[in-house]
């Protein structure tokens, strides 16, 4: 397949192993969908949906019809595009375990395809894949294979994955998504720190007093129950998805967009994160699982109570901790990471909060000093910098304001979703917002301590209430170090 500065003729066939799960459902086909009635899919582009159903074509189209189409939003759907996309689906019965029916995938791949694999399956089953597509000639130096979450329980088997994967796609073929990096103001954030001049001075120890990253769900486990009761809140947010922002935050400027050289300084700040011990773990972390409450206005049952989750599950659904980082850059800034379940509201943000001023000449003690620079990933994407200001009328009150870049606005063209972003990248050879293999193997190597250190400690999650912010001991967290989070609704 040919990087995207030499764009391939060949036909394009995607393949999903797991091509009618609920992510290839909710997530994949509708930003295929998309990227189709968009035009940035190849004129030849099949999409072929792999399961273990014994479905002819007509049935394929009933369950596409009936499940994909509530994920396309009204204003994008249209008769014309739909029946085209369709035109572009087969549904392949394929069981992963059994290479003969390999030869069926064959049959319907079109002749000299460049060729994307998407395992939106359980990592289990890579290895098998990979053997299967192997044995039946569909592997060659153009295909490329899509990694989905979660890559490993632990280091060992992380690496496992990972040599599993290597004796088939070299490392250049390999893409480990992180839909995180395929949001737009993640993206932007590359830009807000290395493409202006006012903020590099600045984006340092001591001028940078502490670092929060949160990323809330108001949702409970849900469906996901079961996978989520042996993976809980560490491994499937704190160890990929706020760990990529913290390097995005914390990264030295790489010498050029080149993949490699962002993730070299990324794999930088993976590896200059300091260890914990024990004892660290004890005083900087704090477990949590939610308990009965109220959320969006409605009850919500609490963890313990969830389908398909034990009485007496020590799962965490809540992580927050302080980390540092052991280089000059960010000497002495604490840097708080919070994620959790059933919180009080869906809220992703970065949040740079700076020093405070040395001596102030203004006697007005009701609000401190604050600029804060504050990122928000969603449920809106926008920045904003908080400053002071006087209050209008005599004296001088001060008040915080807001510098405001609301970027829906200041950018009025469409804004693709993250998985349709991070699918054009892999069709186009971009690597750049996708985890190398020593990334990988690095965020699994400072979190893995944190986990036994827990199980070594045996205290059970602390409690919190559905659609509060998560236990009382995360604030204290904070509080130790004369900061607190921002929960702005």
């Amino acid at each position: 397949m040919a990087t995207s500065s030499t764009p391939s003729s060949a036909p394009l066939d995607i393949v999903i192993f797991g091509g009618v799960g609920d992510l290839s459902v909710r997530k994949l086909l509708p930003a295929l969908y998309m990227a189709h009635l968009h035009n940035n899919l190849p004129e030849e582009t099949r999409i072929h949906a792999l399961g273990r159903q014994s479905w002819d074509r007509a049935a394929f189209l009933h369950f596409i019809q009936e499940k994909v189409r509530g994920f396309i939003g009204e204003k994008a759907y249209t008769d014309e595009a739909w029946a085209t996309f369709v035109r572009r689906l087969t549904y392949v019965r394929v069981d992963a375990t059994e290479a003969a029916s390999f030869l069926d995938l064959k049959a319907e791949m079109q002749p000299g395809s460049d060729r994307v694999y998407y395992l939106a399956t359980a990592p289990s089953l890579f290895v098998g894949i990979c053997a299967n597509l192997q044995a039946a000639g569909l592997i060659d130096e153009r295909a490329r294979v899509v990694l989905e979450k979660p890559l490993g329980h632990d280091l060992a088997s992380a690496r496992q994955i990972n040599n599993d994967v290597a004796q088939y796609f070299e490392e250049h073929q390999v893409f480990r998504i992180d839909h995180y990096l395929g949001k737009e103001t993640v993206q932007n954030l590359m830009v807000l720190r290395f493409g202006n001049s006012i903020f590099e001075p600045l984006w340092r120890s001591p001028q940078i007093k502490s670092i929060q990253i949160t990323v809330a769900e108001s949702v409970g486990v849900g469906s996901r129950a079961g996978f989520y009761d042996g993976t809980g809140a560490m491994r499937d947010m704190v160890q990929n998805h706020l760990l990529q922002l913290l390097c995005i935050v914390a990264m030295e400027p790489p010498v050029s967009l080149d993949p490699d050289a962002v993730r070299d300084e990324k794999l930088k700040v993976l590896r200059s994160l300091r260890p914990m011990t024990v004892a660290d773990v004890a005083k900087d972390t704090v477990r949590g699982q939610y308990t009965a409450g109220a959320s969006g206005g409605e009850a919500a049952v609490g963890y313990l109570q969830e389908e398909n989750i034990p009485e007496d599950s020590s799962t965490e659904t809540f992580v927050a901790l302080k980390a540092h980082i052991n280089n000059w850059r960010w000497a002495n800034v604490p840097i708080f990471l919070r994620t959790g379940k059933r919180m009080a509201a869906r809220q992703s943000e970065i949040v740079i909060e700076f020093a405070e001023l040395p001596f102030t000449i203004f006697n007005d003690s009701a609000h401190k000093s604050v600029n804060r620079l504050l990122i928000r990933l969603q449920p809106e994407e926008h920045i904003q910098l908080q400053m002071m200001a006087k209050e209008p009328g005599s004296g001088m009150k001060l008040r915080p304001v807001k510098l405001d870049l609301d970027l829906q606005t200041a950018f009025t063209g469409r804004r693709a979703e993250a998985y349709e972003r991070l699918l054009i990248d892999v069709i186009k050879g971009r690597l750049t917002h996708f985890m190398r293999r020593d990334e990988l193997e690095a965020a699994w190597a400072w979190v893995e301590p944190i986990i036994d250190g827990w199980q070594q400690l045996g205290e059970k999650p602390k409690a919190y209430t559905a659609g509060s912010w998560g236990p009382a001991a995360s604030s204290a967290l904070m509080a130790r170090e004369g900061s607190s989070w921002v929960e702005e609704s």
